[in-house]
């Protein structure tokens, strides 16, 4: 029987740490304080400090204060992000950039604020660029900064410019110490993007054991590293683990079968899936195509395969026009023991038109021709030849029978 093989597709992982919110670092609050400072010389100056989020970064903090000129504008700008109001934001920005009054934490500041808001219009590269000045002018804190660092390495994977932004994240873990497993998870996955696998599969580890519950795609996302890097072994191994202890979570157990069919070991895939389904835990159409695909490349599982799509068609779960479940049906009613070859035919019938060329309609014509068919043989022939098919002679063949 001919099957393509499927393979589980692995979820992106991005997590946006940094992503579309305004970082109110202690910069921040002593601009405002500093303001109000000005216009009320007896107001209390705002003590509360912002969490340390970098205790081991190697950065030294600059003295973050903001040119007494700019409070003004400062708060102007800062009130328009919060309002959601990003296109005043920007054009506060822009004008504090541009302002030769403004100093290096107004501009780090304004810069920061313009890449929030650019990002939350959509306009990633204007983002990249206001953050390359956050980090050139430098007048942040340490939280302000490493957040700027951290979202600019993502918004450069999230444009496809994954090696300057793995580099970037290298930038930011030397410099941060960060072991954060949700930061760790976004190195990992560039690296899996760039197809290095063995460097990858240490940080996604690494992410892994310092989770107090890892997301299910980070497991599968190891384990398809581990695939790809030739260690199938090991990571039927991981699915096998994770599976054992989640006996009752579907995910795992998906993941688990998904893993034995990589590894072609299909009759373990189908004990899997056989439980699940058994279980009435297969509910949608991707499951019943992942079920219905192990049975048709295990030997001797024909009438497996058209129990689940007979099923799957009945209960409105797979469609009667999927290309792929009718010509599985054909396989399998025609090889099943004993063969039914009238069902048989009548699924290949079904499938023949859905087909991109005309290799079903080419199978459809043998196996008529064989029954005894002729004419029903002699057209669809026709149909292969016009659809296109490799092999015109046996379809012209068909065709010219007597």
């Amino acid at each position: 029987m001919i099957f393509s093989n499927h393979k589980q597709a692995v979820l992106t992982v991005l997590i946006a740490t940094a992503l579309g919110g305004v970082v109110v670092t202690d910069a921040v609050a002593q601009s405002r304080s500093a303001d109000r400072s000005n216009s009320d010389r007896r107001g209390s100056k705002n003590t509360a400090k912002a969490e340390v989020m970098f205790p081991n970064a190697t950065r030294e903090e600059p003295a973050a204060k903001s040119s007494p000129k700019l409070g003004k504008d400062l708060q102007k700008m800062i009130d328009s992000y919060n309002d959601q109001k990003f296109p005043e934001t920007l054009t506060a920005a822009n004008a504090i950039l541009a302002n030769s009054a403004a100093n290096n934490y107004d501009k780090s500041l304004a810069a920061q604020l313009a890449a929030q808001a650019a990002y939350n219009q959509d306009d990633s590269a204007a983002a990249i660029k206001y953050l390359d000045q956050v980090l050139e002018f430098n007048g942040l804190d340490n939280n302000g900064h490493y957040q700027s660092l951290l979202m600019k390495a993502q918004l450069q994977i999230q444009e496809d410019q994954t090696e300057a932004g793995l580099a970037t994240l290298d930038k930011y873990f030397a410099e941060t110490k960060s072991t954060k497993p949700e930061e760790l998870i976004i190195k990992g996955q560039a690296l899996y993007q760039l197809e290095r696998y063995q460097e990858a599969i240490p940080v996604l580890k690494q992410a892994i054991a310092g989770a107090t519950e890892p997301k299910d795609n980070w497991n599968q996302l190891l384990m398809a590293a581990m695939s790809e890097a030739g260690q199938t072994g090991e990571a039927v191994a991981q699915a096998e683990a994770i599976a054992a202890r989640n006996p009752d979570d579907k995910k795992a157990q998906m993941n688990l079968a998904s893993m034995y069919m990589q590894a072609d070991q299909m009759g373990k895939a189908a004990d899997v899936m056989t439980k699940l389904y058994a279980a009435g835990k297969l509910t949608d159409e991707r499951e019943y195509k992942q079920l219905y695909s192990i049975y048709a490349n295990t030997e001797g599982k024909e009438q497996d395969v058209i129990k689940v799509i007979n099923d799957g068609q009945a209960k409105g779960i797979l469609k009667p026009d999927d290309y792929q479940a009718q010509l599985a049906l054909a396989q399998a009613y025609y090889y099943s023991e004993p063969a039914q070859v009238g069902k048989a035919i009548e699924a290949w019938q079904k499938a023949a038109p859905l087909s991109k060329d005309g290799e079903t309609y080419l199978n459809l014509a043998r196996v008529l021709h064989a029954e005894g068919r002729t004419s029903e043989a002699k057209q669809a022939a026709q149909q292969a030849l016009a659809k296109g098919v490799k092999n015109q002679a046996d379809a012209k063949k068909i065709i010219n029978l007597k």
